[in-house]
């Protein structure tokens, strides 16, 4: 027996935001890794009084989750996760830098924002294009 999947606008929808946090993710992991560096992303999670270690498992998240979101595996679930990450930016971060990102040392408008793609994310479920679907049991009447 064959199943068809037929994707709706949200499907779409989903597959966008899915995507392109993803990336984003991504893109800010290998920033950390490569033009920040570890030991200097480690110095920054210190500098702010977090364990250096934390700077590792930010940056593991960020990898992992971002992975996940692009090819849609359990997305939706790390669309969670990641979301804490990004609260955790704004409250040790951003949050003291006023609303807007171009103010100096960056605002928390552009975190909330994305924080919002990832809820999107998580309610919406993986949508189209995804290995996995959904993570929840969906049932119909």
């Amino acid at each position: 027996m064959t199943t068809t999947t037929v994707n709706t606008r949200a499907d779409y929808a989903a597959f966008l935001l899915r995507i392109t946090t993803g990336l984003f993710f991504l893109a800010h992991a290998a920033m950390k890794i490569f033009v920040f560096t570890l030991p200097g992303t480690v110095a920054f999670f210190e500098s702010l009084g977090l364990p250096g270690f934390m700077a590792y498992l930010v940056i593991l998240l960020e990898v992992v989750g971002g992975i996940a979101l692009v090819l849609g595996i359990y997305g939706d679930l790390f669309a969670i996760a990641l979301a804490i990450d990004l609260a955790g930016a704004i409250a040790t971060v951003h949050a003291k830098n006023g609303f807007f990102f171009t103010n100096p040392h960056g605002g928390w408008e552009y975190l909330v924002m994305w924080i919002v793609a990832l809820i999107a994310v998580f309610l919406l479920g993986n949508g189209a294009f995804a290995i996995k679907r959904s993570s929840f049991v969906q049932t119909t009447a």
